[in-house]
């Protein structure tokens, strides 16, 4: 009977026992020894140790309660140098899901994603993230730009999905320049951008955005899939940005865009580039 319940407790995809996610069903269920273990076999160390897990700011922890989203935060070193002193940079990283059905307006949608996607930004400023990172587009049948783009959704015999598809100066980046002045944040801002002085172009771009609010720069994913009847050219072509590097006030940062990292050349032309 407890299984049967178990079971049934599971099928909205939620985990048994009321634990939020892996990473809380783990840790309460294991003893630290094990726990441990547990995380150098998933993770790996951090130059030798294991990671270290960071408290969160009051504040914080209190949009997370409000808003019902969840909030970890690690602590990763670096070797240390002998010539230039540590400095510590907060990096953040939001991955959301959509807000409203893909059958509603688009304009709903996006607003949907704006709304949703605050209160995560507010507690990443309220964390002291200096860096953040929102998630990149995810493609397949159904083609998802997650955040600001919410879900670029194509139905047999409708093109009307890339009406999600915006320049690079649009109302996504807007939206997210007055949260990155406010927070004196960094924000990589993945986006279907829509070039409009080029025959509106799409393109799967990483807009950079500086902590005064002003746009560094952008990068083009490079490499695109395909394999059988997936082909992500149906939707936007290989990049012709190259391997940027974007200099900014916590230090040089790329963006490799999802399928690109599987290229170990696309990591060395960054690293050439001084990333």
């Amino acid at each position: 009977m407890d299984n049967e319940k178990k079971i049934e407790e599971q099928k909205d995809g939620s985990l048994c026992g009321g634990f939020d996610s892996l990473h809380q069903l783990l840790s309460t269920s294991l003893p630290p020894h094990l726990f441990q273990e547990v995380g150098r076999i998933l993770n790996g160390l951090n130059c030798g140790k294991p990671l270290e897990s960071l408290g969160l700011p009051d504040s914080a922890i209190a949009l997370s309660s409000k808003y019902d989203f969840d909030m970890q935060a690690f602590c990763f070193h670096a070797e240390k140098e002998v010539l230039r002193e540590p400095r510590m940079v907060r990096v953040g990283l939001i991955q959301n899901s959509i807000a409203l059905p893909t059958t509603a307006p688009f304009s709903d949608q996006k607003r949907g994603i704006f709304e949703k996607i605050k209160p995560l930004i507010d507690a990443a400023g309220a964390s002291g993230v200096n860096v953040l990172c929102l998630q990149v587009s995810h493609q397949r049948k159904q083609t998802t730009m997650r955040h600001g783009q919410c879900r670029l959704h194509f139905v047999p015999g409708r093109r009307d999905g890339v009406s999600f598809a915006e320049p690079v100066d649009g109302e996504t980046t807007q939206f997210l320049q007055d949260l990155a002045r406010k927070y004196n944040m960094v924000i990589v801002s993945p986006i279907l951008e829509r070039d409009v002085n080029h025959g509106e172009t799409l393109w799967n771009t990483a807009v950079i955005i500086g902590n005064h609010g002003n746009v560094i720069g952008k990068h083009r994913k490079n490499h695109i899939p395909r394999v059988g009847d997936f082909n992500e050219s149906t939707y936007y072509m290989e990049g012709n940005t190259g391997h940027p590097v974007f200099d900014t006030a916590y230090g040089k940062i790329a963006v490799n865009i999802c399928y690109g990292r599987h290229h170990p050349l696309n990591w060395l032309a960054f690293g050439f580039e001084w990333c």
